[in-house]
């Protein structure tokens, strides 16, 4: 089977209602640009475990200072779980990303309920922002904008 019949046989067997995120990350007009380091979690509306989305951070930093040493400044990413992670963790983990749109698929196995999407940006020798957003699975729609490290956030199915 040729490798183009394989994609397209594993573009057909996804689900064609997936859920998805679009980040935007702003360019910022500052002497000293550094990408942010951005974190996603999704977590159920009634309270209970977080569930990382992704994590983008500078994984090529190896050495003394690995880039993981500042994954910590996603403070409340950190916190809810991030710490228990090893990294890069399969599937999640990812360089960071420069400023545009940047589109990433929710989980396929998030079953039907109320949830509450957190993304949570920080950068050096910039600010930090977390900005959250009510998940409704199967629905999955909504935006919400912010004001410095991050742009607009947008779900869509």
């Amino acid at each position: 089977m040729k490798k183009t019949s394989l994609l397209i046989a594993g573009l057909a067997s996804a689900p064609a209602s997936a859920a998805s995120v679009s980040i935007t990350i702003p360019q910022l007009k500052v002497a000293e640009y550094h990408r942010p380091y951005v974190a996603a979690w999704v977590e159920p509306a009634g309270g209970g475990a977080a569930r990382t989305v992704f994590v983008w951070y500078d994984i090529k930093l190896k050495g003394n200072e690995p880039g993981t040493k500042w994954l910590a400044d996603l403070r409340t990413w950190w916190r809810k779980g991030g710490r228990a992670l090893k990294q890069p963790a399969d599937g999640i983990s990812g360089a960071t990303r420069a400023p545009g749109t940047h589109k990433v698929a929710l989980p396929a196995d998030l079953k039907p309920g109320q949830y509450t999407l957190y993304v949570e940006a920080a950068r050096e020798t910039g600010g930090r922002e977390i900005l959250s957003l009510p998940l409704a699975i199967p629905a999955a729609r909504g935006s919400v904008s912010g004001k410095s490290e991050l742009g607009a956030i947008t779900l869509s199915r």
